[in-house]
């Protein structure tokens, strides 16, 4: 008879408290397994221009012969850059040319979440929510995002200008809250300080990246507390008889 109101109070304190992400758990059917779409399938057109053609030789020229496929991970990089995304043609493409089984690159790309296997907009917006930039306020940036481009996490503008997603850290805690808009870190973030970012990318001019609170990299706010004198030379406590 006691159980029921417990689950009760239970149920309820749950509903008041902010699960870690506001967007939905990928199912591991997304993240690892490829289904054939009209849009990504093995007969999608990807071919190397001319151009990355060249650079796709120069990067298998860095490895000792037998071992190019070391090289997958630079050519998957080049493929999306070059398409924008990383269909299932462009990793059928890379291990034609690195001679190698195409589970093997198929492997690499799902393993890395650097590799978008569905089209992204124009522009890549990856908000980090883990606790570092929770505490220093992500949620405020996060609404500024869904407010200013009227789409969720997960979505894309209509125009394919934008795509947000909410990720996991991004590496750059002491300049939280950030952002990472393909490949430019966006940190110490204002609310002022992502709408303006967004003013600019839709009138077509790049933001600067880095800290928006006008500090040097991660040094302290504020300002130095160590290592502030000039660094000493060789011979500096050694003893003079040596």
């Amino acid at each position: 008879m006691m159980r029921l109101p417990f689950q009760m109070l239970v149920r309820s304190t749950a509903q008041q408290l902010r699960t870690l992400h506001t967007s939905r758990a990928a199912a591991s059917g997304q993240l690892f397994v490829h289904r054939d779409s009209d849009a990504n399938n093995p007969n999608t057109p990807f071919e190397f221009t001319e151009e990355n053609m060249k650079r796709v030789n120069d990067i298998i020229a860095n490895y000792p012969e037998g071992h190019q496929a070391a090289a997958c991970l630079p050519i998957l990089d080049l493929a999306q850059r070059q398409h924008g995304w990383t269909p299932i043609s462009a990793m059928n493409k890379v291990a034609d040319i690195l001679k190698m089984p195409k589970m093997r690159v198929y492997e690499v790309a799902t393993f890395y979440t650097m590799f978008n296997r569905n089209p992204v907009g124009k522009y890549h917006i990856q908000i980090c929510t883990t606790t570092p930039c929770m505490l220093r306020d992500s949620d405020s940036i996060l609404e500024v995002l869904t407010r200013k481009l009227g789409i969720k996490v997960g979505e894309t503008t209509k125009d394919n200008m934008f795509t947000l997603a909410e990720v996991e850290c991004l590496g750059a805690c002491v300049n939280a809250p950030m952002v990472q808009i393909n490949d430019n870190y966006y940190e110490d973030l204002a609310v002022k300080d992502m709408e303006e970012i967004i003013d600019d990318l839709k009138a077509g001019r790049t933001p600067k990246p880095g800290p928006r609170n006008a500090r040097f990299a991660s040094e302290p706010e504020g300002g130095l507390t160590s290592l502030i004198d000039p660094p000493t030379g060789p011979g500096f406590g050694v003893r003079d008889d040596l």
